[in-house]
């Protein structure tokens, strides 16, 4: 409260009370205290969950990595001080986690070959052969049969000769059941808990049921029921029989016999391999393949070239185009400046992968609103052609690209000293020797960062070249789905999860390490080459 005196006519004021006490909302305070302990319970909820998990599958060293860290976790919160840790303890889990964690994984896939075909253990895959390497047996007796569905997924229900209800799965063994509901004749038609799929539904999931195998007990060369109705079940016996003592497979109707090669298949003396394979280690054979299989070599040394000339052109052509812009609109005398700057990184403000999609359809050479509109009907190949296309690429990621370059170059140049420019201008240097012989340089000085950043961004830059183009037009003369315009990121992503030869995660890591090798010694020698910069400065 303030209370003024008057004192030989003078006016004093004075407080004579304190200011109220803040609220203590420190780390050690009462609510401090609750919030740890409701946001560190939500944590060990989740961990618990995940743990039990983790002991269920058998993943025993993930299990006790989890464990280890829920207890560093803890110690970290609950201890007093270590205010620090507090702060470093989930970025740095997240480090680990979505960085370390899969550059450690993708270099071990890479010294592997899984992909489609070698994704599981051997044990898996000799079961897997045994199922899909069927025929029917000649004389088997007919099972009626009901498709029933339950999470997703379709179980045979089929009533033997005996009179005895089985129920089975892809995954799940045929087992006696209870039915609950029979049809006429006496054959189960329902099992509680699962839902009967009536002929419409059979019809819309035909591809699906016709592909079913249920094993009829453990051991897979017992054999297993197959439908190709939905109303009547067959035994099909392995079609290739697999010796245990000898680790071969061998065909019973032509009597060809299939040995572990030891790269993850069974194979003949032919060098014809069955499809299914198991993962193993293969050291440096998928680096090796890179730059020696025929279908690869070519196309991925075309595609590096055209990687370091779209990163290279797109770093050159952005920062050209964005610091033009920046010293145009620098001005102080000129009028609407802000709504020129706005409407210069409109193109920024838009997600990348959009503004892809929407240039693939202005671009599309029949009902593009480039071709029909501005060049009167014309037929250009802006995308189909394999020169226009890498132009295409250039100019729309130069339209998506010189916004940033325009920001930053406006901050820098904002930055830079007045006195320099008149000093200059004083001692009779033109325009253009000023801009070079020293607001470039200086800008350089604190810009380089920013472009060695960039050039890294565009060698990676996937939405562009995927949105646009997908990587197209299509080399000739290799199964691989890589086209002209790819770069080294799109064609990592084809070989992993494209089509074409199917999926190969062990070569697409061994290329992801290629890529970051590249990126990182480019880098390394840029800011070598950039520290020059600072005696400038």
């Amino acid at each position: 409260m303030v209370q003024i005196e008057e004192k030989s006519g003078v006016k004093t004021g004075r407080r004579d009370e304190k200011p109220a006490r803040k609220k203590d909302r420190s780390p050690d305070s009462l609510s401090g205290i609750l919030a740890k302990i409701v946001l560190l319970g939500l944590t060990d909820a989740v961990a618990a969950f995940v743990l039990f998990q983790l002991m269920l599958s058998g993943e025993w060293l993930i299990f006790v990595i989890s464990l280890i860290t829920t207890f560093v976790i803890n110690w970290i919160y609950l201890r007093r001080g270590g205010l620090p840790a507090k702060y470093l303890a989930p970025g740095v889990i997240f480090l680990l986690i979505f960085q370390v964690f899969v550059m450690i994984f993708s270099t071990y896939i890479a010294f592997t070959n899984y992909g489609d075909g070698h994704n599981s253990t051997k044990a898996d895959a000799i079961a897997s052969i045994q199922l899909s390497a069927s025929e029917r047996v000649p004389d088997s007796p007919q099972f009626p049969t009901s498709v029933l569905e339950k999470g997703g997924k379709y179980f045979l229900l089929v009533t033997t000769p005996e009179g005895e209800a089985k129920l089975g799965g892809a995954d799940t063994p045929l087992a006696i059941v209870s039915p609950s509901v029979s049809g006429p004749t006496g054959a189960a038609t329902g099992v509680e808990g699962y839902s009967t799929l009536d002929f419409t539904t059979l019809l819309a999931h035909q591809q699906e049921i016709t592909a079913l195998t249920v094993p009829l007990s453990e051991n897979p060369e017992d054999g297993a029921l197959k439908t190709a109705d939905g109303s009547t079940s067959y035994v099909y016996t392995p079609k290739l029989k697999y010796d245990e003592a000898a680790d071969t497979f061998t065909d019973t109707t032509t009597g060809v016999i299939y040995t572990d090669n030891g790269r993850g298949s069974f194979a003949a003396q032919d060098g014809s391999a069955l499809n299914t394979g198991w993962k193993v280690n293969v050291g440096l054979d998928n680096f090796q393949r890179a730059f020696t299989d025929e279908n690869l070599q070519g196309p991925l040394l075309k595609v590096i070239l055209w990687t370091f000339a779209f990163a290279i052109l797109s770093v050159a052509t952005t920062f050209a185009l964005g610091l033009f812009l920046a010293i145009t609109f620098n001005k102080k005398d000129l009028k609407g400046q802000k709504i020129y700057r706005i409407l210069m990184i409109l193109p920024y403000a838009f997600p990348a992968f959009l503004s892809g999609l929407v240039w693939s359809g202005l671009l599309n050479p029949e009902f593009g609103f480039i071709n029909n509109a501005l060049l009167g009907g014309a037929q250009i190949p802006w995308l189909t052609d394999p020169v226009l296309s890498k132009i295409s690429v250039l100019v729309v990621n130069l339209w998506l690209g010189y916004p940033y370059m325009f920001l930053v170059c406006t901050g820098a140049l904002q930055s830079l000293p007045e006195e320099v420019d008149e000093a200059a201008r004083m001692d009779g240097a033109g325009v253009w020797k000023i801009f070079t012989a020293i607001k470039l340089p200086l800008l350089l000085v604190s810009l380089a960062p920013l472009l060695i950043s960039s050039f890294a961004f565009n060698f990676n830059n996937f939405n562009v070249i995927y949105m646009l183009t997908g990587g197209g037009p299509r080399f000739d003369g290799t199964t691989f789905d890589i086209g002209s315009t790819d770069i080294l990121i799109t064609m990592v992503y084809k070989i992993a999860f494209g089509t074409g030869t199917g999926r190969d995660y062990g070569l697409a890591s061994a290329l992801a390490i290629i890529i970051f090798i590249i990126v990182a010694a480019v880098s390394a020698l840029s800011f070598k080459k950039t520290k020059a910069l600072e005696d400038l400065n």
